[in-house]
């Protein structure tokens, strides 16, 4: 698998440390077992190592968690996978996110992007993920309250100290991450947000301007501009669209979507997953695809997405989208 760096820079791991990181990411939120704080067990182990595994037979070998996911079990089933599995470190990249704070103990969900909870949420990570630096560490969500000075200088000291290689944010647009860069001495690598052939809103931005429509976007205009213009690769979370065209559809707009995506894909000599993954990739912009599935069939079913180039002409993009809209373009 491909990567954008050569991932050199602090820290002693990973085959990438990049930005992207690469075509595809697997995506961890889904291991781990149960989202509550009940212990993991060996068979929660297991299916991370299954997971893993169909990954990496993939060509896929960037790994995308958060501190939260799970409430830290996805980290730390993994770790367990890395300590199964010596020398496997040396050739992945890691990325995870901080910055989401879960209600409990009294106190509701909130986002803290304060100096001293960034240092200690990376710290825990490191430790469930049985590591000693982070490829990647994204920004999970703005957090209001936190100045960016205090944010970016948090976060350069986490690189001198070699701790984390590379940052990036994740759901923030254009003038959020300007405003960050701005104060920062590493530059921003990634911005993470939710991008699909079904959360079409962040390529209909740019197309709805002067029509009724533009009312009901909340895409945040210009941010894939910027990312392009700065070297900001971004990352689509549920690319996938929860199966919505690949099992789960529900609308004729989505009935009609998994047709055209199985004719394509037949044409193509490859999956429906692939070619609504190519969808995305086919944008100038550059996109790079978190597929968050803990089933090997369906991470298998992505291969395509990872080693070969978007596979789909004009054409066909634009039918794939008017067809998934359900109605014409403005």
């Amino acid at each position: 698998m491909t990567t954008d760096t050569d991932g050199t820079g602090p820290g002693s791991h990973g085959t990438g440390g990049a930005p992207g990181t690469g075509r595809v990411l697997h995506g961890c939120m889904g291991l781990g077992g149960a989202w509550d704080t009940e212990p993991y067990g060996a068979a929660d182990i297991d299916a991370a190592e299954a997971a893993v595994e169909a990954a990496l037979d993939s060509g896929i070998t960037a790994f995308d968690h958060a501190d939260i996911y799970r409430h830290g079990k996805s980290e730390a089933v993994f770790g367990e996978v890395l300590a199964r599995a010596p020398g496997l470190r040396e050739r992945i990249t890691i990325q995870t996110k901080c910055g989401i704070r879960l209600a409990g103990d009294g106190l509701p969900g909130r986002y803290d992007l304060r100096a001293a909870s960034i240092a200690r949420r990376v710290e825990e990570s490191l430790t469930r993920l049985r590591t000693d630096v982070i490829d990647v560490l994204l920004l999970h969500r703005p957090d209001p309250l936190t100045d960016p000075d205090e944010i970016a200088a948090a976060l350069s000291g986490l690189h001198r100290q070699g701790l984390v290689r590379h940052f990036g944010v994740s759901n923030m647009g254009a003038a959020q991450m300007a405003a960050l860069q701005a104060r920062l001495d590493v530059p921003l690598v990634a911005d993470q947000l939710e991008m699909s052939l079904y959360r079409r809103d962040w390529v209909e931005a740019g197309v709805l301007l002067n029509t009724r429509e533009a009312t009901g976007n909340g895409f945040p205009f210009g941010t894939l501009e910027h990312c392009r213009e700065h070297g900001i690769r971004l990352q689509a979370w549920g690319a996938l669209a929860q199966g919505r065209y690949t099992g789960r559809q529900q609308t004729a707009a989505e009935h009609a979507t998994a047709a055209l995506l199985v004719r394509l894909a037949e044409a193509k000599g490859t999956t429906p997953e692939t070619v609504l993954l190519w969808w995305l990739m086919r944008h100038p912009a550059g996109v790079s695809a978190v597929i968050g599935s803990t089933r090997p069939d369906r991470i298998r079913a992505c291969r395509d997405a990872a080693v070969r180039e978007p596979d789909l002409t004009h054409e066909e993009w634009y039918e794939l989208w008017v067809t998934a809209r359900g109605t014409p373009l403005p």
